[in-house]
């Protein structure tokens, strides 16, 4: 791992001295959900709340709007027949502002700007960014950006969009034994740093654990640990409030609970990101690192099923945008140098290797009966 210059070490130090006073004024012990919610939102110090840069080749990992344009261009193309008669598009969670960019500039160029291009940011440091690069944009463009502290509470008629949003929602931890279910919380150690510790799950996430193990093809092994997000339902319900009418494209990396929650994976999906480092330590660095886990999809078709939406489609990132029409992005290449960048960036986003399997792309909609065009190309609804 990279060093940690001075002002490194002082912000990871300030966090974890909040933390410490956290888990002692709990009793010595925290759930994981908590202890992430520190560690990613505490005001001034959580990873998304402080200043260091995330994203790109000077952050932590990198996202398909940074990696490439023609990841914007294709979610154009599918939003553009929705928006030719106005409506809104809001963006969640918007990064850097790259994919507003993209996005606002290609659908002028189809004819189809949204009245207005909401942007939902929790991060104060994320929106200045945001607010810094899409000024760049031309006045009837950016005249069209507003930037949300909170979800409308209804009457969207549009898009809604999430990005790697999904995934940033902190998750319990649990493990499997002979016993029963224990949820991994935090603890201080005998130097007073973070560090696992067991007890046994009760309340919603005990009875959730029967109900997921009781939905599996066989019952969870014991030696078994993994994730759960139990706010996923709460987060889609408030989605689904807000929207009156059109989609809910979601992108992120997951599978559908069958595949995710396979016996064989043994110590579930957590991963920590520092520096294009992945390694699965969530108590190092703290507040330099993002923390995550894999998307449990079929729990986000069950509360947009639930939240009165349809489940219009579920596919591989990569046959999105294979339906999308990036071979038309790669074809528009100006000169060789561009088609070679370009097909670079194109097997990024496609290849299984990369980020064309892991991630998935979820349709969900209100008052339309036909998802984005893109989906008809694969239709992986059966392994929800």
């Amino acid at each position: 791992m990279p060093a940690l210059d001075a002002a490194q070490r002082a912000h990871s130090a300030a966090l974890l001295a909040l933390l410490r006073s956290r888990i002692e004024a709990c009793g010595g012990w925290i759930p994981f959900d908590e202890y992430l919610e520190q560690l990613l939102y505490a005001p001034g110090l959580g990873y998304y709340s402080a200043g260091a840069a995330k994203l790109g080749a000077a952050g932590d990992y990198t996202t398909a709007p940074e990696l490439s344009a023609m990841f914007g261009a294709c979610i154009a193309r599918q939003c553009a027949p929705l928006l030719h008669s106005g409506g809104e598009l809001l963006e969640l969670g918007a990064g850097s502002g790259a994919l507003a960019e993209v996005l606002l500039t290609r659908l002028a160029a189809l004819e189809a700007l949204p009245d207005r291009y909401s942007i939902l940011e929790t991060s104060a440091d994320l929106r200045g960014r945001q607010q810094q690069r899409l000024a760049r944009l031309p006045p009837a463009l950016h005249a069209r950006l507003r930037w949300l502290d909170c979800l409308p509470a209804a009457g969207l008629r549009g898009v809604i969009l999430a990005n790697e949003v999904a995934d940033a929602l902190p998750f319990q931890c649990y493990a499997v034994s002979a016993d029963g279910y224990a949820e991994r919380g935090v603890a201080l150690d005998g130097q007073g740093e973070p560090c696992w510790s067991e007890r046994p799950a009760t309340g919603a996430l005990h009875t959730e654990l029967v109900r997921l193990s009781a939905s599996l093809p066989q019952p969870l092994p014991a030696g078994y640990h993994s994730e759960v997000c139990l706010r996923l339902g709460p987060w889609v319900s408030g989605l689904a409030a807000a929207l009156e009418w059109g989609w809910l494209l979601l992108f992120d990396y997951g599978l559908g609970r069958s595949e995710l929650y396979h016996p064989q994976r043994m110590s579930g999906t957590l991963r920590c990101h520092y520096r294009h480092r992945a390694h699965d330590d969530p108590f190092l660095h703290p507040g330099l690192q993002d923390v995550t886990a894999w998307v449990d999809f079929t729990r986000l078709a069950e509360a947009a099923t639930d939240a009165g939406l349809a489940v219009e489609g579920y596919c591989t990132q990569a046959a999105f945008l294979l339906g999308a029409g990036i071979d038309a992005e790669l074809a528009a290449a100006g000169n060789a140098l561009d088609r070679a960048r370009r097909a670079s960036e194109a097997r990024q986003l496609l290849m299984p290797g990369e980020m064309g399997e892991v991630f998935k792309a979820m349709a969900l909609s209100r008052g339309l009966p036909d998802p984005p065009g893109a989906f008809r190309v694969q239709d992986l609804r059966r392994l929800l």
